[in-house]
């Protein structure tokens, strides 16, 4: 019986018979030769079909073969310093499972619209089936991180009663007899598990309802938020760094293939290594003045503002200490500067923008009370919340990583509905 193998694993099987099942990536060829190329999810290999080696019949069918049908290709691994991955596959017998016809995206240039209506077919081609394989490298390595230092994954619900970002971002929905919201984070219920397990993180589906059309807003995202008990500022940021640059690491060693297929500056991400620069943000304010920017102190820094900014920087920027009226009720003040919040930003360089928020979380229950009153959120909703701060409050402290925004950045990608299999934005619900 002929073995059947993935292309990932064909290099195994030189000078070997087996059968590869994949679709049509691209055909070329004249005469008594055809050249497949076939694709099967793990990799490409070039099919060759000598007329002389298959029936009349499988040869006249493999000729009319249009973009992306699926087949199984019989024949022998052969090595050949030409073909891409540095093996082909000599044809000997085809099956052809599904004659695909009209394939919509065909190699010319399409628009953009176009492109994500067809986002279930658009997955397929070379750049994207890459930014999605670098996708799933940065989870695992964000997963073998947090593993590697004895975190425990916690994982948070979607449904939540209450706020974490702000009311006006929330999507609301019915729950029985009453309203609920999905979720704009994990972090108050990782804070919840810090106090039972120490060092914890969540990853999952996060939701906002901004009305943004930016290149770096969706209203459906991923976040990576670890949340760790008596733990500052410092160390918070610290736990942000290692991270980070382990993740670029893991994609530099198992990702290259795609990030070249991506035509990314491998150089760039090659600099990414600890330690990061860190500034106030008050330093960040007169960055933006000195190049002439119309910034008003005091306010948060929109996207022109974080891309002036990293572009004085090679590495990721940690800025610190942002006026506490521009963060969340939850961020603990500076004691020696009441009107700063022990908060951190990561702005990824290249003016791909923030990647990183977090910072010390409040841990006085008189203090939190008095700001969920002046943010004018219902107590009672947040009961369960001011227990932590009842029942053995500690320092404690924690980030979130939106994994699109690291995507696009590591990818090297301009817009950040690339980076997610199906986006949602204000103007898309389909596919």
């Amino acid at each position: 019986m002929v073995p059947q193998t993935y292309i990932a694993d064909i290099a195994e099987f030189a000078g070997k018979r087996v059968t590869v099942a994949g679709w049509v990536y691209n055909k070329t060829g004249k005469g008594k030769l055809l050249f497949i190329m076939l694709r099967d999810g793990t990799g490409t290999i070039q099919a060759v079909v000598f007329k002389g080696n298959v029936s009349e019949e499988i040869f006249a069918a493999c000729e009319n073969l249009p973009q992306e049908s699926s087949l199984r290709v019989t024949g022998t691994v052969a090595a050949d310093a030409r073909a891409k991955g540095g093996y082909e596959l000599q044809a000997d017998d085809v099956e052809i499972v599904h004659s695909a016809a009209d394939y919509p995206i065909t190699p010319k240039e399409h628009g953009i619209d176009f492109l994500m209506d067809n986002r279930h077919l658009w997955l397929r081609s070379a750049k994207q089936h890459a930014i999605l394989k670098v996708r799933h490298e940065i989870i695992k390595a964000a997963r073998n991180f947090f593993d590697s230092q004895d975190f425990t994954l916690i994982d948070a619900p979607i449904f939540t009663p209450n706020a974490c970002e702000g009311t006006t971002t929330l999507f609301e929905t019915d729950y029985f007899d009453t309203k609920a919201y999905l979720t704009q984070s994990g972090q108050l219920y990782m804070e919840a598990a810090a106090m039972a397990f120490g060092k914890v993180y969540c990853f999952g589906p996060t939701f906002r309802a901004e009305k943004s059309k930016t290149r770096r807003h969706l209203t459906e995202f991923w976040m990576i938020e670890p949340e760790v008990a008596f733990y500052d500022l410092q160390q918070d940021m610290d736990l942000a760094e290692q991270m980070v640059e382990f993740i670029v690491g893991s994609v530099l060693e198992n990702r290259r293939d795609e990030l070249e297929v991506l035509e990314r500056d491998i150089a760039k991400l090659e600099n990414v290594s600890r330690p990061f620069p860190r500034i106030l943000y008050d330093d960040a304010v007169r960055i933006l003045r000195e190049a002439g920017a119309d910034f008003k102190d005091g306010d948060d820094f929109g996207a022109p503002d974080e891309t002036i900014i990293s572009e004085k920087f090679t590495k990721p920027l940690m800025i610190t200490h942002y006026p506490a009226a521009v963060k969340a009720f939850y961020m603990k003040r500076d004691p020696q500067r009441p009107d700063r919040a022990l908060c951190v930003d990561m702005i990824a360089p290249e003016g791909y923008g923030e990647i990183i928020g977090g910072g010390q979380r409040e841990d006085d229950l008189d203090v939190l009370v008095e700001r969920l009153q002046k943010h004018n959120l219902p107590l009672q909703a947040f009961q369960w919340y001011l227990d932590i701060r009842k029942y053995g409050s500690v320092p404690h402290a924690g980030f979130g990583m939106g994994l699109e925004r690291a995507v696009a950045w590591i990818c090297g990608r301009s817009h950040i509905r690339e980076t997610i299999p199906f986006p949602r934005t204000m103007y898309r619900l389909n596919p």
